[in-house]
């Protein structure tokens, strides 16, 4: 998004989180400094977070990611957001970025499969409830899924 970032990760360890912001800030901040050849910091305050526990809450926090830049109207389908991992969960598509999830590789046995499934996910509408609990989990910094 053009002021926000969704990263959903699944971190090695506890400080994981924290380390992979402070970098990605650090080389981020750089980069456009120098391109634009300004000085200073870019983002307006402290990443936020969400520990998800429930694996259908992980499910349905990818899914609220997918869609996201759609619901914001920035583009009319997730397959055509430049930034989505729905290139390579839907599409097959590959990406050094994006490694998949073993809640993914559960979708099936064969790609074609999985995609088939994890494309399904997204043919019914986000219910509000998912949404709000999944923003109330992340700006509270607290768990979701206990």
């Amino acid at each position: 998004m053009t002021n926000h970032v969704h990263l959903p990760a699944t971190p090695e360890t506890n400080r994981g989180p924290g380390r992979l912001m402070k970098g990605l800030g650090q080389r981020y901040v750089q980069y456009i400094n120098r391109t634009d050849h300004r000085t200073g910091r870019r983002f307006e305050g402290r990443f936020r977070f969400s520990v998800i526990e429930a694996d259908s809450d992980l499910i349905a926090c990818r899914r609220d990611i997918e869609v996201n830049p759609v619901r914001a109207r920035r583009v009319p389908t997730a397959e055509e957001y430049p930034w989505s991992s729905d290139h390579c969960n839907a599409l097959g598509l590959t990406d050094p970025v994006v490694a998949a999830h073993p809640l993914y590789l559960a979708l099936g046995e064969r790609d074609a499969e999985r995609r088939s499934r994890y494309r399904s996910l997204f043919a019914d509408a986000i219910p509000e409830s998912e949404i709000a609990a999944l923003r109330d989990a992340t700006n509270g910094g607290i768990c979701l899924g206990q």
